[in-house]
């Protein structure tokens, strides 16, 4: 029996026909594409018999580095007619990252963007040409490959074998496709980790399968007139168990090529669904911090209101399946009118549904804000091994502090270290070629150690407290919670990324990366020059004013916890540099290194 991810797209070109599946755009200023489901199932036949030409056989792999396109889908789903495995990685990955995930994982075949990622292909290629067969590239936008380069072709030339393909290739695919496994591998993601080589995590067509039907189960207010878009990097498990489950439930994708147009993008397309990271949601709440701001004191008093109201519907009566008293609907539905719509048409979001958001804390007083003006934020929790979710909201008795309850049929414990364990057929079977992690990440009893710490309240709702090996201790033998600081910071509007600092330390610190645009303007008022960055950072009065905001978001810490010093940093932690992840979590030991001088100054009085 073949693998659902291979029935879906028949499937779907069946029931929905010249109903939209998918849309795309490659500019910023470019016209939004749309494509049928029946046009998609054909793109998606023509790559299978593609790849089948290019002499892969079962069990083989290919890699792909791309920004956000349909072709990763397309791609992808080929791949699994041919029972092939496929291997993301992320666009914005260096040579060694790229090296290293290839090789590990044997790709035979590379698909790259763009221009940008083509280089990484190519170099690889020049040191391993007995080990790539073919280089795809997905778009051409106007660049020459290298001169010697005799194993590269573009997109159209990949699905031209396709189409020209004989019925004898037709039915090798076909007899592959009917032959695939359950336990056959569809996705080989590598973990970027902060710490440590990165991990090839396998995920089998059982696990996506798995996380589907208790999705499909589970997300009722989800249906086929939802329009998702896939904002974060197809790369990222997330997003990637999101696109299938949507693929799953009829609903069409908008798929953003440059997350760096997000704000562009989503005013265009108005999705009502879309993965989030609590990144987004913490510009999206400074930037209304700032309008209120600059409000007058009558309008300001309306908004506190409006929110007021909102969140005892939304939160005081609807999270807990209470009906909502008659005037409090009314009152709703006239702040829902004057200020909540325009709030979401500012976003981009006019007919919001829900936004799964996870991959780092994001703060309750976001969360509450949000929920209360009608923005459904679920909060989750997983990883790449788990096929992403562990736990999320409920529609009713969420609790904000959590993420969520865990999925059905997926077993979550605490161990007595703190550590959360998961069983259950989302979770991988393993790391690839790797059995030293795998005897280490997996009890006797079968449970995979998460890394993270947590906790169940009396409901039964998890609350993740920190990684595990991101908790540090102070020399004072007090631990500290770095992550849960971090969040708090996100909710100011002139603090951009943080880094707290503080194990086996007297007290807590933390490098900081100002919200530049912000702190400019608070500069132009006060008569600072800012001209020079570098010194403009290191001002006495800049750095004061910036240990007030800090101090403002420590209320109800206790002494031990609160950050004490700072340091501002005048530019962003640096993925290529290694110093966040890709998620852009922080690497704690490579900043620490990093950063040395700068700790040791704010240590030194």
């Amino acid at each position: 029996m073949a693998n659902r991810l291979v029935d879906i797209i028949p499937a779907q070109a069946e029931r929905y026909g010249d109903r939209e599946a998918y849309r795309f755009c490659w500019r910023k200023d470019g016209e939004w594409q749309s494509t049928s489901w029946k046009e998609f199932r054909a793109q998606v036949d023509v790559a299978g018999k593609s790849l089948a030409r290019l002499g892969l056989q079962e069990k083989d792999a290919i890699a792909i580095c791309s920004p956000n396109t349909p072709q990763i889908l397309i791609t992808e789903l080929g791949a699994f007619q041919n029972r092939l495995a496929s291997i993301p990685l992320y666009s914005s990955s260096s040579q060694d990252q790229f090296d290293y995930i290839v090789s590990n994982g044997g790709a035979k075949i590379l698909f790259v963007g763009d221009s940008h990622q083509y280089p990484l292909a190519y170099s690889y290629w020049k040191r391993h040409r007995d080990a790539v067969e073919r280089i795809v590239v997905f778009k051409n936008d106007g660049f020459d490959l290298e001169a010697d380069d005799d194993v590269t072709i573009f997109w159209d030339d990949f699905v031209r074998l396709g189409m020209e393909a004989s019925e004898e290739v037709a039915d090798e695919v076909r007899r592959r496709s009917s032959e695939g496994l359950p336990e056959d591998t569809a996705t080989l993601i590598y973990t970027s980790g902060t710490t440590g080589e990165p991990k090839g995590v396998v995920i089998t067509h059982s696990n996506y399968d798995a996380a589907i039907e208790k999705h499909m189960e589970l997300l009722e207010q989800v249906d086929d007139t939802d329009l998702s878009m896939a904002f974060l990097p197809m790369s990222h498990i997330l997003e990637k168990a999101w696109s299938f489950f949507c693929l799953f439930r009829g609903i069409a994708i908008a798929v953003n090529y440059d997350p760096r147009i997000i704000q562009d993008t989503i005013h265009t397309v108005h999705p009502s669904i879309m993965c989030c990271v609590p990144r987004f949601w913490e510009k999206v709440y400074a930037g209304v911090k700032e309008k209120i701001a600059g409000m007058s004191k009558t309008q300001q008093m309306l908004v506190r209101r409006a929110v007021h109201v909102g969140k005892r519907r939304n939160l005081d009566y609807l999270r807990i399946g209470k009906k909502v008293p008659w005037l409090v609907e009314k009152e709703y539905r006239f702040w829902e009118k004057r200020i909540f719509q325009k709030l979401k048409e500012a976003i981009g979001i006019p007919n919001p549904n829900m936004f799964p958001t996870a991959g780092a804390p994001l703060s309750d007083r976001i969360v509450e804000f949000l929920r209360s003006v009608g923005i459904e934020v679920v909060i989750g929790y997983g990883l790449s091994e788990t096929t992403a979710t562990v736990s999320f909201y409920p529609p009713v008795d969420y609790e904000i502090g959590t993420v969520g309850v865990p999925l059905p049929g997926v077993e979550v414990k605490i161990d007595k270290n703190g550590e959360i364990l998961v069983k259950g057929p989302t979770v991988t079977p393993g790391y690839y070629k790797n059995p030293e992690a795998n005897a280490a990440a997996f009890t006797e009893d079968g449970f995979f150690r998460t890394g993270d710490a947590g906790y169940f309240t009396k409901n039964g709702a998890l609350v993740l407290t920190e990684r595990v090996k991101d908790l540090f201790k102070t020399s004072n033998g007090k631990y500290i919670a770095p992550q849960m600081l971090e969040s708090r910071l996100a909710e100011n509007k002139y603090i951009d990324e943080a880094a707290v600092i503080g194990d086996q330390r007297k007290f807590v610190t933390a490098l900081i990366v100002p919200n530049l645009s912000q702190l400019r303007r608070w500069a132009e008022e006060k008569g600072i020059d800012y001209s020079d960055t570098v010194r403009f950072v290191a001002l006495p009065e800049v750095v004061a004013f910036m240990m007030e905001q800090v101090n403002g978001v420590q209320g109800g810490l206790a002494e031990y916890e609160k950050i004490k010093r700072i340091t501002l940093l005048p530019h962003h932690f640096s993925i290529m540099n290694g110093e966040v992840t890709n998620t852009m979590k922080v690497r704690r030991p490579i900043v620490a290194r990093r950063y040395a001088r700068e700790i040791e100054a704010m240590y030194a009085y």
